[in-house]
């Protein structure tokens, strides 16, 4: 039997433990996400990227993939670097939690 990724996933959440980690990982996958859609919404590659930036590709490859790896959190300097490199301005909002 073969067990697809969605399969896996739904399996994986099952488990509370599992699932409040994921959860915990919200934001971060949403930034990392919101990186990619503007890189190629700008049609440009990493390496074009990392050029804009006076960077290297491994390092804008770092940066879309960390994935929640504190390790390798991008400091707000280099988020806006990336914005910039890719057309883009850096906003950071704070909202209220909703009870």
């Amino acid at each position: 039997m073969t067990i697809t990724h969605d399969d896996f996933e739904a399996l994986a959440l099952a488990d509370p433990e599992v699932k409040a980690e994921y959860d915990a990982l919200e934001d971060e996958f949403a930034l990392y996400n919101e990186m990619l859609r503007a890189r190629k919404s700008a049609g440009l590659s990493q390496a074009e990227v990392a050029t804009r930036m006076h960077s290297t590709q491994s390092v804008v490859a770092r940066l879309e993939t960390a994935g929640g790896n504190k390790k390798h959190s991008p400091s707000i300097n280099t988020l806006r670097k990336y914005a910039e490199a890719v057309g883009c301005h850096l906003e950071i909002k704070f909202k209220p939690n909703h009870s």
